[in-house]
C-alpha cells in the first residue's frame, strides 16, 4: 500500500507541474500579450493571446491520440515521462523568446510553437494520468483517489497565481510587463525536471502489467481501430465533457479576465479572488470524489448538470456587476461548488467506461477533441461576444452546453456498478 500511495503522489505531483505550466500562460497573458503582439487596446491584445491559447488546444487531440496509444501499448509510466518532457520544452521556449519589438513576427510564431508543444503534452497527460490514478486506486476508494487529478490540476492553477501574486509584491507593473512575466515560465521548466525524476521512479499499474502478461501471440489491431469498437463509450465521453469543460474554463481561467475586463476589478484584486475560489474548489474535489464512492457517480454528475444549466446565466450576470471582492468571491464559490460535481469524478467515470487495453486512448482522445473545440475556444468566444456588444450571449452558450451534458448524465448508467475498470 505504501508504494502504491507513493506512486499516486508522484503521478499527482507530475500532473500538478504540467498544469502549472499550462495555466501560467493564462495567468500571465495580461502581462505578456503586449510583448508578443502589436500595440492595441486591451481586448484586442487579449483576443490575440486567447487565440494562441486556443491553438494550443488544437494539439490536444493529437496528444490524446499519440500518447494514449503509447500508454496502452508501452505503459502508463512511459507515457507520463514523455508528456512532462514536452511540457518542459514548451515552457522553456516561452521563457526565452524575445518580444515583438526585438524579432518581429517571429515572436508570436515561436509563442505558437511553444504552445503547440504544451498542447501535445497536456493532450496526452489527461487520459494517461486519469488512467494511471484510476488503476492505482483500490475499488472502494477509486472516486476519492481519482479526484486528485483535479486536485493537482487546480493546485497547478493556484501555484501559477501564487507566483503571480508573489511577483506583484516585489516587482513594479512596468517590470512585470517588461520581463517579470518570463520568471514563471522558467520556474515551470525547472519544476518539470523534478517531475521527470519522480515519474521515472513510479510503479506501473497492476492492470497494465496483467494485460501484458496475458497478451496473445497474434498481432492485435491498431489502437485507433480498436477504439472504434466502442462508439457508445466514445460518445459518452464527449457528452460527459462538453458541459463540464466549458463551465470549468469559464469559471476558472476566464473568470480572472472577466473580473478585470467586465466587472472593472484591478488585476491584483482579480488575482486574489481567483486564488481563493480555486482554493475552495481544490478542497471540494476529494469530498465529492469520496461522496461518489458512497452514492455512485451518476447522482454527483446530475448535481453538476442541473446546477450549471440553471445557475450559469444568473451567476455570470451578477459577477459582471459585482462591486466588491467579497461579492465576486461568493458568486465564484457557488460556481466552484457546482463545477466540482463534474471535475471531481469525470476522470474515473471515463476510465470506468473502457477495458485496460484501450483505456488511456479511450479516455484521452474523445476528451481532448471535445476540450479543443469547446474548452479551448471558451475564452475567445467570450471575448468576441464582448467586443460585439452581446456578452450575455456567451452565458447562454455555456448554459446550452451544460444542458446537453445533463441529458447524457440523465440517460447513462452509473459506471461505478456497470464499468469495465477491472476488465
Amino acid at each position: 500500500m505504501a508504494s502504491r500511495i507513493k506512486s499516486i503522489v508522484s503521478g499527482s505531483i507530475g500532473n500538478l507541474v504540467e498544469w502549472y505550466d499550462w495555466y501560467v500562460y493564462s495567468a500571465f497573458s495580461l502581462y505578456f500579450a503586449p510583448a508578443f503582439f502589436p500595440k492595441g487596446n486591451l481586448t484586442a491584445q487579449l483576443l490575440n493571446s486567447a487565440a494562441v491559447f486556443a491553438v494550443g488546444f488544437l494539439m490536444r487531440p493529437l496528444g490524446g491520440w499519440l500518447m494514449g496509444a503509447y500508454a496502452d501499448r508501452h505503459g502508463r509510466k512511459a507515457a507520463l515521462v514523455v508528456s512532462v518532457l514536452l511540457m518542459c520544452g514548451g515552457s522553456l521556449l516561452i521563457a526565452l523568446t524575445p518580444g515583438y519589438e526585438q524579432i518581429g513576427v517571429a515572436a508570436p510564431v515561436l509563442l505558437v510553437l511553444a504552445r503547440l508543444l504544451q498542447g501535445l503534452s497536456v493532450g496526452g497527460e489527461y487520459g494517461t494520468s486519469a488512467t494511471y490514478l484510476s488503476e492505482m486506486a483500490d475499488r472502494r476508494n477509486r472516486g476519492f483517489f481519482s479526484s486528485f487529478q483535479y486536485v493537482t490540476l487546480l493546485a497547478g492553477q493556484l501555484l501559477a497565481l501564487t507566483v503571480q501574486l508573489g511577483l506583484l509584491q516585489v516587482l513594479s507593473e512596468a517590470e512585470m510587463y517588461s520581463w517579470g512575466w518570463r520568471v514563471p515560465f522558467g520556474i515551470g521548466a525547472g519544476a518539470a525536471l523534478v517531475a521527470l525524476y519522480l515519474r521515472r521512479h513510479m510503479e506501473e499499474t497492476d492492470s497494465f502489467v496483467v494485460q501484458e502478461q496475458q497478451k496473445p501471440e497474434a498481432k492485435e489491431p491498431g489502437k485507433l481501430k480498436l477504439l472504434l469498437r466502442y462508439p457508445k463509450e466514445i460518445l459518452t465521453v464527449v457528452g460527459l465533457t462538453l458541459g463540464g469543460t466549458i463551465v470549468f474554463y469559464t469559471f476558472t481561467t476566464y473568470a480572472q479576465k472577466f473580473l478585470v475586463n467586465t466587472a472593472g476589478f484591478s488585476k491584483a484584486a482579480a488575482s486574489w479572488v481567483s486564488f481563493v475560489t480555486l482554493a475552495i474548489a481544490l478542497v471540494l474535489q476529494p469530498l465529492f470524489g469520496a461522496l461518489s464512492d458512497r452514492v455512485g457517480r451518476r447522482p454527483v454528475l446530475l448535481f453538476f448538470g442541473v446546477g450549471a444549466t440553471l445557475g450559469t446565466v444568473p451567476l455570470m450576470t451578477l459577477l459582471g456587476r459585482a462591486d466588491s471582492q467579497g461579492a465576486a468571491l461568493g458568486l465564484l464559490a457557488v460556481a466552484m461548488l457546482i463545477m466540482s460535481g463534474y471535475t471531481s469524478i469525470n476522470a474515473v467515470v471515463k476510465a470506468e467506461l473502457f477495458p485496460t487495453t484501450i483505456r488511456a486512448l479511450g479516455v484521452g482522445l474523445p476528451y481532448a477533441l471535445t476540450v479543443a473545440i469547446f474548452g479551448g475556444s471558451a475564452e475567445y468566444v467570450a471575448l468576441q461576444a464582448k467586443q460585439w456588444g452581446v456578452e450575455a450571449w456567451f452565458y447562454w452558450y455555456v448554459t446550452f452546453c451544460a444542458a446537453l451534458s445533463l441529458l447524457v448524465y440523465w440517460r447513462m448508467p452509473d459506471t461505478q456498478q456497470s464499468g469495465r475498470m477491472d476488465a
